[in-house]
């Protein structure tokens, strides 16, 4: 479980052919990963991953492995050397809930359609795949790219979401251009309440 609230920014080192469709995905981060255990979770641009290897120092790095399913459902697979991703360690019993429930299961790729710059603020428009949009949900709940947002307009499938300034200083959402594809995750809650509506409608 995770709160869609970036901890830190890794770099990707190398995404790597592994074996039965699998890729071995390394990156660097100044994230004290290395005191992490083996089998512990992580969120990259907000799709939950499993830590495999992991090294400590300055930066630190770690490898997981992204699976078929992963890779055909999010963005990972666009990963290349260099390219700058937001990460967020799995969250513990106690720990604040910042942002909201996000599980780190993509729910599908979005499509930016407009990046306007207003002040110190940025609106993001976004299209979302037809099958979110039932979730999308006025000053609701969503993560983009892992980052925890609220939806300020909702029309059908597209939805703009407002960041503040301290947002685009610890994330990336700024250098998202039209035409940018992003991983996004409903609200957890609103996907419980739709599949509960439709098992009482006998969908």
């Amino acid at each position: 479980m995770f709160t869609g609230i970036v901890e830190a920014l890794g770099k990707v080192e190398s995404l790597r052919p592994g074996t039965g469709g699998v890729r071995r995905l390394t990156i660097k981060t100044d994230l004290d990963v290395g005191k992490l255990p083996i089998g512990a979770s992580i969120a990259v641009n907000g799709a939950c991953l499993t830590i495999v290897a992991r090294r400590s120092g300055r930066p630190a790095s770690f490898q997981a492995d992204v699976g078929p399913e992963t890779l055909a459902c999010t963005t990972l697979g666009q990963l290349v050397a260099g390219r700058r991703v937001h990460l967020e360690r799995a969250l513990r019993l106690g720990d604040p809930m910042g942002g909201h429930m996000v599980s780190g299961h993509v729910d599908g790729v979005g499509r930016v359609e407009a990046s306007r710059k207003q002040g110190g603020t940025l609106s993001l428009r976004v299209r979302a795949p037809e099958e979110i949009a039932p979730y999308l949900v006025r000053k609701g709940s969503i993560a983009v790219d892992g980052v925890s947002l609220t939806l300020n307009q909702v029309d059908g499938a597209a939805f703009e979401v407002l960041l503040i300034p301290h947002t685009l200083a610890v994330t990336l959402l700024d250098e998202r251009r039209a035409g940018e594809s992003v991983n996004l995750e409903a609200d957890m809650i609103a996907k419980q309440v739709a599949r509960f509506v439709e098992r009482a409608h006998g969908k």
